[in-house]
């Protein structure tokens, strides 16, 4: 007699997926610092080692790492032996877990959910209220961002972004001038103007901070065809003064978007090209249901880029606009033949290209 198959509750089914994020939650927390610590850097070097051995050599403190390495082991991402208690991080989770495995660290990301969380109390107060958190409310911001941006078009400038126009690529060694619009750190900007020395490049922010240190080490590296302005992107008039611009990451952020968007058309000359790296994903949430990482946008858009928006009493456009809308907005801009583009492997990124007419 066959035994009939028990059918799942649906209930039960429900905790457990509520289980496994409140597990993975804090799975992301502890990888935030084995990143930060260089936990998993040292580790990837190491024969399996005890948690003193470990520690000695990332030079931390022996307890904390022992209790980290319990996380770590349990939640399956370290490897261990319990006869001579030793921990070893297997090399195929070492490929995305280390510094040296970039463009494909993925504890990097890790470390917006930290970022995140300490800004839990004051996005609260805004689901209450309405406004939003100004960027200064975001400790460590810029600096995970200057990280995340490092794999996402960093790893892709050169053998892929620039390749998607090839007479951008003409243009900047020409000598051209062009122009990075919400640069933060500004740290693409300079491998740019470290390639093309002939081409003069200016970054645009509005935040202090990042401007700040994109100057400093401008000034450090001795590029003198590279500058740091703290402009809203918004409010700026330039009148056909650039070959290209480029927006990585920070169309999205902005307060008044489509106003961005004429300002960039605008300080292009005719011919110009605008290069843009955006968020993966459609402008609709039910397009967006088979989206890998689609929990991960909206919540980076809610507790971030909207809200960022919102406190400087713009519209919160918001991570997840989608490809869509970005299209449409680029249209009605006046930019034209204009295309998006996906890198194969790359579920975080949507790449376009969009010229103004000659």
């Amino acid at each position: 007699m066959v035994p009939q198959m028990m059918e799942a509750n649906p209930a039960e089914m429900f905790a457990g997926k509520m289980m496994d994020t409140l597990n993975g939650a804090a799975l992301a927390m502890m990888t935030s610092i084995g990143h930060r610590t260089g936990l998993f850097d040292t580790m990837a070097d190491m024969l399996p080692a005890t948690s003193k051995e470990i520690a000695e050599a990332a030079g931390l403190n022996e307890r904390y790492v022992r209790e980290w390495l319990g996380a770590m082991t349990t939640g399956g991402i370290v490897a261990y032996n319990p006869e001579g208690r030793r921990y070893m991080l297997p090399p195929e989770h070492a490929a995305f877990l280390t510094r040296a495995s970039a463009p494909n660290n993925i504890a990097a990301s890790m470390q917006f959910i930290a970022v995140l969380g300490a800004v839990e109390d004051g996005i609260v107060e805004c689901f209450r209220k309405g406004g939003g958190l100004p960027y200064s409310a975001y400790a460590r911001f810029h600096a995970v961002m200057a990280e995340e941006s490092a794999q996402t078009v960093g790893g892709k400038l050169f053998d892929f972004i620039l390749p998607l126009a090839p007479d951008v690529m003409r243009t900047l060694e020409a000598g051209g001038r062009a122009a990075d619009f919400g640069c933060g750190m500004g740290r693409t900007l300079r491998s740019l103007a470290e390639c093309y020395p002939r081409c003069e490049f200016t970054g645009f922010d509005f935040s202090p901070e990042p401007i700040a240190i994109a100057q400093r080490e401008a000034n450090m590296g001795g590029l003198p065809n590279l500058r740091f302005e703290l402009r809203d992107v918004a409010t700026m008039d330039l009148d056909e003064a650039l070959d290209v611009a480029f927006a990585f990451d920070s169309i999205h952020d902005q307060a008044h978007p489509q106003r961005m968007l004429a300002n960039v058309y605008r300080a292009l000359k005719p011919g110009g090209v605008f290069l843009i790296q955006e968020i993966q994903g459609h402008s609709h949430v039910h397009d967006n249901l088979n989206h890998p990482l689609a929990p991960f946008v909206y919540t980076v858009s809610c507790m971030h880029c909207m809200s960022v928006s919102l406190s400087q009493g713009g519209m919160g456009l918001g991570a997840a606009w989608g490809e869509e809308l970005a299209m449409q907005m680029l249209s009605a801009a006046g930019f034209t033949q204009i295309t998006r583009h996906r890198a194969q492997g790359d579920l975080q990124s949507t790449f376009f290209v969009a010229r103004k007419p000659q």
